[in-house]
């Protein structure tokens, strides 16, 4: 999703903790007309975790005939969008020539590189009934050997998506190394995703990572001590021996990785360079970056 603001660090609550969670950060959601989103970071105490620097929870959202998600061409830079649905579907395009259907499980990965232009739609035949949306989309910052490699885009089909019972929880892994699977999912610095479903009363024991966090999509569960509330997401300590526990049916997220490092952030873009993001800004209110074939028309300007 195109940010709507300048400027981009969420306005949340955060508390610290005394056990292995070093922080426990809680949203507040933005409705975007209709549709909540509730971002987790950045944050005026946590800007990344690991090479993660952007973490926005969609809906859910129920939709109408006749509306749905319509974002209009809007740029990126120095990034990668990881875009992952848990029910609905969104029409990716870029300015690839990329079209694309994302649907719940798939893996929608956009390296914007040294620029790219994306937007974010729906089919037709999905706008025409009632139907729903709920998701994750991050953004992972680049290595600076990365930051200007040439744009890419990379479509996971949910069946690629490694998974495993560990201990009768289901566990997807969606990027990086866990429970002795290894994503297909393309990375570009050590870098950790997994999804796993929790019934109440079932643990898991979450994977090590040089910077890592737990985020609650649904439900409520207890980590290292700590109540963790629907929407939370707790930053853990790093080597620190973490298992959740559900006490309601949960869903939960780990993100982790490496860190690389202090990176600007201002709108849709993130680069290791201030002056690459005011290039950035130029160069879109100049209209020169490149167009999305067959969606050329819209563009949503710098705010």
């Amino acid at each position: 999703m195109s940010n709507s603001f300048k400027e981009i660090s969420a306005s949340c609550n955060t508390r610290e903790c005394d056990s292995g969670i070093e922080m426990v950060i809680e949203p507040r959601d933005r409705d975007l007309g209709g549709f909540s989103v509730r971002r987790l970071l950045p944050t005026a105490k946590r800007k990344m975790v690991g090479p993660w620097i952007f973490f926005d929870h969609m809906g859910p959202a129920r939709f109408a005939p006749g509306e749905g998600i319509n974002v209009r061409p809007h740029p990126h830079i120095n990034l990668a969008t990881v875009t992952y649905l848990f029910s609905g579907e969104i029409l990716h395009r870029d300015s690839l020539g990329s079209l694309q259907p994302i649907r719940p499980g798939d893996i929608n990965l956009m390296v914007a590189g040294r620029g790219i232009v994306h937007s974010e739609r729906e089919r037709p035949e999905v706008t025409a009934s009632e139907h729903e949306l709920h998701g994750l989309q991050l953004w992972l910052a680049l290595p600076e050997d990365d930051e200007e490699r040439e744009p890419a885009f990379y479509h996971y089909a949910s069946e690629q998506i490694p998974k495993v019972d560990v201990e009768g929880v289901p566990v997807r892994v969606i990027m990086g190394s866990a429970y002795g699977l290894t994503s297909p999912v393309e990375t570009y610095a050590d870098t950790l995703y997994v999804e796993a479903h929790l019934q109440p009363g079932q643990s898991l024991t979450l994977p090590d990572s040089q910077e890592r966090a737990v985020y609650l999509a649904e439900g409520e569960a207890c980590a290292a001590g700590e109540t963790l509330a629907e929407h939370s997401l707790a930053i853990l300590k790093p080597g620190a021996n973490i298992t959740i526990e559900a006490k309601k049916d949960s869903r939960i997220a780990l993100i982790g990785g490496e860190p690389l490092g202090k990176r600007f952030i201002e709108w849709n873009f993130v680069s290791s360079q201030k002056e690459r993001i005011e290039q950035a800004k130029a160069d879109w209110s100049a209209r020169r970056f490149p167009l999305i074939p067959g969606d050329d028309q819209e563009w949503i300007r710098y705010p």
